[in-house]
């Protein structure tokens, strides 16, 4: 194997530890997010032989890789994705309800409004906006209605990959 395959194989190994169970990180701080931001923007940097003194977010898109926070958005996304079309373990389907199916607001106007949004629950912290009942059906209820529609599994992490990647980088430039 030539060295340059190993090295692209280490850096794919190590993105895939920075990825593992990210959705544990939803509405973590900034400040705790950060060091994360940076293992990856370093990992980026080696890719391109940069030194650690250059810009970052260059790289970044051209390796289409998402910032953590946004990527942590986009793997959320994706699991209540699966748990809207039947496609999750019968666990995670109980942890979030759809707006249409709570009991007492079956006379409210908002059950009618879509039947794609799902219903948070209330807090008294916000340490529980960071639990997977809260912050999954909100990054969810975010995403634009076409994207939401969306049935095929790949077409749905095409689209949803692409909307958070336009916001990240509108914020930067």
């Amino acid at each position: 194997m030539s060295i340059i395959r190993q090295f692209t194989v280490k850096v794919r190994r190590n993105k895939s530890r920075l990825d593992y169970c990210n959705s544990v990180l939803a509405a973590l701080p900034t400040s705790t997010l950060q060091p994360l931001q940076r293992v990856q923007n370093a990992a980026a940097r080696l890719v391109f032989g940069l030194s650690r003194f250059e810009h970052a977010t260059p790289t970044l898109i051209q390796l289409h890789w998402l910032p953590v926070s946004y990527r942590i958005k986009f793997k959320l996304c994706c699991l209540v994705h699966a748990i809207h079309y039947g496609r999750s373990p019968a666990y995670l389907t109980e942890t979030v309800q759809s707006v249409g199916a709570s009991r007492s607001r079956s006379g409210l106007r908002s059950s009618s409004t879509s039947s794609m949004d799902y219903s948070l629950p209330r807090l008294r912290t916000k340490f529980g906006e960071r639990t997977f009942s809260h912050a999954d059906p909100a990054t969810w209820n975010d995403l634009p209605d076409h994207i939401r529609t969306v049935a095929d599994p790949v077409k749905f992490r095409q689209e949803a990959q692409l909307l958070p990647r336009d916001r990240a980088m509108r914020r930067v430039s």
